[in-house]
């Protein structure tokens, strides 16, 4: 009797969905500009609409599930989850938005997260609150807070403007809730996570590589993110997604 009592807890744990989370491995990518680039800034910031689009393709065409933060606890259950995101608010990734749009089909349906700057909403090369309003509406794009001015916010003397101030900023914008915060530069401290986790229910850093629940403190605030760049090749952009 125990020895069959301990083969049937060995099947059970076998089949846990806990076996098979704790091997997932969920890449988050970043982006910020998605446009030819023309000179300005960093050009490896860029991403060409050609480019993105491609590797949109790429992710239908290789069975990926794109998701927003709000839909976190689903990255566990379904087949190949992936995170895309936006920092800075620029208003070129409204070519994001007509490119989710193009590609959109009843079986594939992509979602992406812009994080935005709140005090830069607006601004000539900024998206609009209505740019945020209309996109927030679709129910592609999820609007979350990149800070009020985008400091460091390891040396900033006033986290609750720059957390608190942000979040019900683009709140009264969206009428959603605003529950993922990105560092600014992704830095990020013992301070500022205790900050964080009074407003949001994820913090995103851009330290490289796909998430892999391990169970450790605040892992939640500690999110990992790699980098599509301008130079990013087809090749090396399914190196970074296929982390299975």
């Amino acid at each position: 009797m125990i020895r069959l009592f301990i083969m049937l807890v060995s099947i059970a744990i076998m089949a846990s969905p806990v076996r098979v989370t704790a091997a997932q491995k969920v890449p988050i990518l970043i982006y910020h500009s998605i446009a030819e680039y023309s000179g300005a800034g960093s050009k490896e910031l860029y991403v060409t609409p050609e480019n993105f689009e491609k590797q949109m393709i790429y992710l239908r065409d290789h069975g990926f599930t794109l998701l927003t933060f709000e839909e976190w606890h689903e990255a566990m259950k379904v087949k190949k989850p992936i995170f895309i995101t936006f920092d800075d608010g620029y208003k070129n990734n409204l070519t994001v938005f007509a490119v989710f749009q193009k590609l959109q089909t009843r079986e594939f349906k992509l979602k992406g997260t812009i994080f935005v700057i709140s005090d830069f909403i607006g601004r000539a090369n900024r998206l609009s609150r209505e740019d945020i309003k209309r996109i927030a509406d679709s129910g592609l794009i999820s609007i979350q807070s990149h800070t009020s001015t985008h400091p460091d916010l390891t040396t900033s003397d006033n986290l609750t403007y720059e957390l608190k101030e942000s979040q019900e900023k683009i709140q009264r914008i969206t009428g959603k809730k605003v529950i993922a915060l990105a560092y600014p530069y992704g830095n990020t401290n013992k301070q500022v996570v205790t900050e964080t986790k009074k407003y949001y229910t994820y913090g995103l850093t851009t330290t490289p590589g796909p998430y892999s629940p391990a169970g450790i403190k605040n892992e939640l605030y500690l999110l990992p993110r790699t980098y599509v760049k301008y130079s990013t090749t087809i090749d090396e952009f399914a190196k970074i997604v296929e982390v299975e």
